[in-house]
């Protein structure tokens, strides 16, 4: 990579030759303007979303020891990751050579183009799929709020899904990941507001005289436990995951050296309390009946509410906004990369020959992300799956490499074999949580049909042959 050789006075995005500087996608959509408490703010909305709501359906696969064990070591190894990630950009920019792209610091620290497309395509891929995931279950929560007030009614889910779409469409139009910030710290509220409520309503439930048996028991089979056991861990992984690391810190003034630990520290204190609280509380009462979504077992099809109505209403439209942050912040590097070869940076971010292109590339892109969560409703096994062969390649075992050849510690040092340690025990976990989460995606798709009308209640039925 060359050296640098400029700031763009306008946003304070440091160029690293004459080809950045013409470059839209990182100087409108990654303006690095942001603090470090910004940085907190994306990180926490990347990671710290709706999918916690299937931290008791992971349980369920493996059990409290294996469950426990499980969220603190992925918790562990994943904030270790961030943080080493965090020092080779540091590194990096320190050298001269500061990148906003995970595809670039992949390419240059590595020293390989295929590597800058690996990236690419895996990063292109966790963000269509987390998008998918979210107009699904974002739908799944209109849905759920309209059950609440009709129960009798007769509208679809992947109405509810169209729906969504188009709010997004008009939602995707804030043109950096900037302008976000804002939104991102109305995410983090929401995301602590819903779990204490999440937790509130499954302690309503355990107590309730509806209160479900309770069983935390494993199946019988040892073929279907092991399958269940990395499902689950396959899920907890894409729960962890983010995958954009990178452009977060892109969006840091710079410098950005150090700045990117505090983001993280503010992030993980957030995991801890919201993580924690539902999958103990969603477990505890619910057991090996626990649902993908645990909003399925305090409001079950065919009968009574196990919570509060207003309580669920409250909890689903927290869910349900937060929905939309992550949506916006999950795009923001297949807006760049559209933007790179569409805008003129030459020319205004809101000129006409910037915008037109932006509404019409990003509302194509929202539409076909609606198509596919229609077509495709099965939102734990899309976490699995994107878990399994996305967020664990590039955040269980690239931030370790990318240390290693960066820093090159000693071959007999401790961090040396234990940063080894991680890239193994992962790829042997992502291989084997690949193979049982697509195992899983095949059975379930047996027992739908391209836009159903509900969700996935017939998924968790058929779950129980794998966990």
């Amino acid at each position: 990579m060359a050296s640098l050789k400029a700031v763009n006075p306008e946003n304070g995005l440091v160029l690293t030759d004459d080809s950045h500087r013409e470059d839209a996608g990182a100087a409108f959509v990654l303006q690095s303007k942001g603090e470090w408490y910004h940085a907190g703010y994306h990180l926490t909305t990347a990671i710290v979303g709706p999918t916690v709501l299937a931290l008791p359906f992971a349980f369920r696969g493996m059990g409290w020891a294996l469950g426990f064990f499980s969220l603190i070591v992925m918790g562990a190894v994943t904030f270790y990751a961030y943080y080493l990630m965090s020092l080779v950009l540091d590194y990096c920019e320190n050298s001269g050579r500061r990148h906003i792209r995970f595809r670039e610091l992949a390419a240059d620290v590595l020293g390989s183009g295929w590597m800058f497309y690996f990236v690419v395509s895996i990063q292109t891929t966790i963000n269509f799929a987390v998008s998918v995931g979210c107009i699904l279950l974002a739908g799944n929560c209109l849905q759920i709020i309209y059950r609440l007030i009709t129960p009798t009614g007769s509208i679809k889910l992947y109405e509810f899904i169209a729906m969504v779409t188009v709010v997004m469409m008009l939602l995707s139009q804030m043109p950096t990941f900037h302008s976000l910030r804002h939104i991102n710290l109305g995410s983090l509220l929401l995301c602590l507001g819903f779990s204490f409520l999440i937790t509130a309503a499954c302690i309503y439930a355990g107590t309730s005289k509806n209160a479900p048996p309770r069983d935390y028991s494993l199946s019988s089979s040892s073929s279907s436990k092991l399958f269940g056991a990395f499902t689950s861990i396959s899920i907890i992984a894409a729960i962890f995951g983010n995958g954009i690391l990178p452009e977060i810190q892109a969006t840091l003034a710079p410098p950005a050296t150090g700045k990117m630990v505090k983001g993280l520290t503010l992030c993980y204190t957030v995991i801890l309390v919201t993580f924690c609280s539902v999958a103990i509380s969603g477990y505890l009462v619910f057991g090996n009946k626990s649902s993908p979504n645990i909003l399925n077992n305090l409001l079950p099809f065919g009968g009574p509410s196990l919570a509060p109505k207003w309580l669920i209403g409250l909890t689903v439209g927290f869910v349900l906004l937060q929905l939309f942050a992550i949506t916006l912040v999950y795009s923001q590097v297949t807006y760049e990369i559209m933007e790179k070869k569409s805008a003129d940076v030459k020319q205004g971010l809101f000129s006409k020959r910037n915008l037109i292109p932006r509404i019409m590339l990003r509302s194509l892109y929202m539409i076909l992300c609606g198509l596919f969560a229609a077509m495709l409703p099965f939102f734990a096994d899309i976490s699995a799956v994107v878990g399994a062969v996305g967020f664990i390649p590039l955040d269980f075992i690239l931030p370790m490499l990318l240390y290693n050849m960066t820093y090159k510690p000693a071959r007999s040092s401790f961090k040396y074999w234990f940063n080894n340690t991680i890239m193994i025990v992962f790829t042997c976990v992502g291989l084997l949580g690949a193979f049982s989460s697509i195992r899983q995606l095949v059975l379930d798709a047996k027992t739908f049909k391209p836009f159903s009308g509900n969700s996935g209640r017939r998924v968790e039925a058929n779950s129980d042959s794998c966990t």
